[in-house]
């Protein structure tokens, strides 16, 4: 053992020492890897990467700190415990899923965030759980214990808006970072009681902001993410969001991820909740280190700290700490943990908790004086009495105290029901179109697919006959805002060609790879940026990722489309507790725009419907309330709805649509079911005079031949449109049925409609679907028919009802469609 031995180049175990003894080698390994730390790395394929961490973990002494850092850690250890302590005195029976067992994670995070602002870090968004959230919205944050506490009283809100538990909220603060001197912003993200769902959005509001700044390696901005150990290994998007990680248009260069590990998943053992030995083993398929620490060792848990913001810095990837703690309470804290788990229970009872091991400790060492931990308590428990005193005083909580993404000036000066023109002279669209149609300006060098040769050439015709397709529409909306100077961003799944080759924002060279022109990043001098992106085939993660996204700057236009509508059912959680209800809950706006393949074409049950029924189902308008028409009905109806969802036939109206988005004086999330064979139909096209100044978008589109004397108005939304008019053509029945478009569903157009439907007095209301019974728009149209027209029935034809969205047989397809139009023109 006494032996002497040279060490090799691999090592960092020598310090300034060239050679050691056996028994000094082995003893100095076990420090650096067998006592509070356990570090995962040598599976990273990079050897620079490995010796890099060696070089923090090996040397002697690297974990030593000076005396003045351990009283700062002591400091804020004590105030992690004395909140809780305090909640727990003050709140006994409340819920609020308090840290107790990992407090050393505040002092944990603060370490990151001082250690990052350092290297430059100006803004840090944070992701959570509920657990330990009012602790880090406190002494992270530093949000005013007043507002904290006065969300325990049942306390009236002074605005709009139903609001959240506690434990779900977020907020946004700028301060001055006490230890280093420099302004920091702070931003936690609003999240749902779905663990880990926030991820994404962490990581979209992260990428967005670091855009708008310039930060294009990640060193202003960065993102931390907390999360629980049962859920970290649990929940698939966990998997998505780490696979956006490195990708060029979704990568935030790097973020600090935490893990506070409980060793139990509310009331199930790690046995039976993973199948890898480690809670964070998904954080390997991406290289990403991964530090475990004994929590209750406080200096091991600040060193790691201290490594993994130096990583992030210095690699700009991700990084992994794994806080190994426990849970002294159960799942919440009027939670009995003994009933599952009382062995583990029994032992966490009889535990000096971290603060006395570690008070103790620095005691014993001569570090501080009982009475200086004593005072630091006491100071502490000041402040928060200052704080409990203060939130008695309060009279009502404002929603908008906890608002994660604020506007600055954006609603400031605004008339709330004036609508900026979304009309474009017809030499910008000229310009647009011509500029969208042309091949490269160097297409000598520049080789481009001959059928692309083929669809700009019919692009440019079609703009010399001032008439725009699908694809040209689309084009000309986001070109007019581009030269606006309004950023423009389209991601999802095979959105660059589109999935079904319509769109081609992206021109590749035949003979030489990655060399690619962008039309409409070439239309202007001075034009925003584009950015149209093909994301992994994940919409939970990317959705969440564009919704984060939008979050960051109302004068943007965020898009995301689904390879099909029926699979973003797949992104349901981000649908249903962020989109459709997050302002409700956070008082947060958002133009997010959602395009949706959909339309019955006989493609089978899942390339047919993106279940525009469920959309409509959480519509927060009520079918039995008729919006009194005074005024400008239309706005003050956007302004009420949660969302808008359109199923659109023109071109020109998903050019209006989109526009509008931007000209609308607050933010909705947009839903559009969007068209396949309408993509290429020749009817569905729209002159530049439906695009000109004066025009705007068409909420219903009424029939522009038929009689006043017809016998049966057909109202309908979508494809099924052109199929109706077809049937009515071949039928001779121009002069006995009107065909009206709804082209907004919701909120839905109360106004135009009884105008357009008195026009037909003695004519039958059908309305008439493609989509089944229990699907389509049926539901949603039917009881507002019905308040509309207390004295008129409105019948249905369309499919009768079907669990399934669509049959898998062409025939019965067919079948289906001529019983449709039989029970349409009867």
């Amino acid at each position: 053992m006494d032996r002497v031995f040279k060490l090799p180049a691999t090592t960092f175990i020598g310090g300034g020492e060239k050679q050691l003894t056996l028994r000094e080698i082995l003893n100095r390994l076990e420090n650096a890897y067998c006592r509070s730390i356990g570090a995962e790395f040598m599976f990273i394929n990079s050897l620079e990467q490995c010796n890099w961490i060696r070089q923090k973990l090996e040397p002697p002494k690297s974990m030593e700190f000076d005396t003045e850092t351990k009283r700062l850690i002591l400091a804020r250890l004590t105030r992690a415990f004395s909140l809780e302590a305090f909640l727990a005195k003050k709140w006994s029976s409340e819920k609020r899923f308090g840290l107790e067992g990992c407090e050393i994670l505040i002092p944990a995070m603060k370490q990151i965030i001082d250690k990052s602002t350092e290297y430059g870090v100006e803004s840090v968004i944070m992701g959570m759980p509920h657990r330990g959230r009012l602790n880090v919205l406190a002494n992270v944050c530093r949000k005013p214990l007043e507002q904290i506490f006065s969300q325990f009283a049942a306390l009236e809100a002074a605005d709009d808006g139903s609001g959240d538990v506690k434990y779900h909220l977020g907020t946004y603060i700028e301060r001055l970072n006490r230890v280093t001197n420099k302004n920091i912003r702070l931003a936690v993200v609003a999240n749902p009681s779905h663990l880990e769902a926030v991820d994404p959005v962490v990581q979209g509001k992260t990428r967005a902001e670091q855009f708008y700044r310039g930060d294009n390696e990640g060193k202003k901005v960065m993102s931390m993410l907390l999360h629980g150990d049962a859920a970290f290994c649990g929940q698939g998007i966990v998997f998505e969001t780490f696979h956006l990680s490195d990708l060029p248009d979704y990568t935030t260069h790097g973020t600090v991820h935490i893990v506070v590990n409980n060793q139990i998943g509310f009331t199930t053992d790690p046995r039976h909740s993973r199948s890898s030995p480690y809670c964070t083993d998904v954080a390997r398929v991406v290289n990403a280190p991964i530090f475990h620490v004994n929590a209750d060792d406080p200096e091991a848990v600040i060193h790691v700290c201290n490594i993994a913001a130096e990583w992030r810095a210095t690699f700009h990837k991700d990084v992994v700490i794994d806080l190994v703690c426990y849970r002294r309470n159960g799942h919440n804290e009027i939670d009995e943990p003994m009933f599952t788990q009382p062995l583990m229970y029994r032992k966490i009872r009889s535990m000096k908790n971290a603060l006395e091991k570690y008070a103790g400790k620095l005691s014993a060492a001569g570090v501080v004086s009982q009475e200086e931990i004593k005072d630091v308590k006491e100071k502490y428990e000041r402040i928060l009495e200052d704080g409990y005193v203060g939130s008695q005083k309060v009279t009502n909580i404002k929603y908008k105290d906890w608002l994660d993404s604020p506007w600055s000036g954006f609603f400031e000066g605004k008339d709330p029901m004036k609508v900026s023109p979304t009309g474009v002279h017809e030499e910008t669209l000229t310009h647009i179109g011509k500029r969208f149609s042309s091949p490269p300006p160097n297409a000598a060098e520049f080789q481009i697919h001959k059928g692309l040769e083929r669809i700009l050439k019919s692009r440019m015709e079609m703009v010399e006959s001032r008439t725009v397709d699908w694809a040209l529409g689309e084009a000309m909306a986001f070109g007019s805002l581009l030269k606006e100077g309004i950023h423009v961003r389209l991601s999802g799944q095979d959105v660059e060609r589109g999935t079904f080759s319509h769109r081609h924002h992206v021109l590749h060279h035949q003979k030489v790879d990655k060399a690619t022109y962008r039309p409409l990043c070439n239309l202007y001098p001075d034009q925003a940026p584009y950015t149209v992106c093909n994301s992994s085939l994940s919409e939970f993660g990317v959705l969440g990722f564009e919704l984060g996204y939008s979050m960051t700057n109302p004068n943007a236009l965020v898009l995301w489309e689904a390879q099909f509508g029926d699979f973003s059912n797949t992104a349901q959680c981000i649908i249903d507790q962020f989109i459709s209800s997050g302002q409700s809950k956070w008082v947060r706006q958002t133009g997010l725009v959602m395009l949706l393949p959909h339309g019955m074409e006989g493609m089978g049950p899942e390339h047919s419907s993106a279940r525009l029924e469920r959309f409509l189902q959480m519509c927060s308008d009520d079918p039995d309330v008729m919006p009194s028409f005074d005024g400008d009905i239309a706005v003050r109806q956007l302004q009420e709805i949660n969302w808008i969802v359109a199923y659109l036939t023109t071109p020109a109206n998903v050019f209006h649509v989109l526009r509008r988005q931007i000209a609308l004086p607050f933010r909705k999330p947009l839903i559009i079911m969007t068209p396949k064979s309408l993509l290429r139909h020749p009817e569905a096209r729209s002159s530049f005079d439906d695009m000109k100044p004066g025009t705007e978008f068409q909420r219903i589109i009424p029939d522009p031949t038929a009689p006043a004397t017809a016998r049966k108005l057909i109202l309908c939304t979508g494809k099924v449109y052109y199929d109706l008019k077809k049937a009515r053509a071949e039928r001779g029945l121009e002069n006995e049925i009107a065909i009206t478009r709804v082209e907004q569903i919701s909120p839905f157009p109360y106004d135009v409609l009884k105008e357009e439907v008195n026009k037909y007095a003695n004519a039958q209301l059908t309305w008439v679907q493609e989509e089944h019974k229990n699907s389509g728009a049926w539901c949603y149209v039917q009881p507002r028919m019905r308040t509309l027209f207390p004295e008129r029935e409105t019948k249905y034809a369309g499919r009768h009802v079907s669990a399934s969205t669509a049959t898998g047989s062409k025939h019965m397809h067919l079948k289906e469609q001529s019983q449709l139009y039989e029970e349409a023109f009867a």
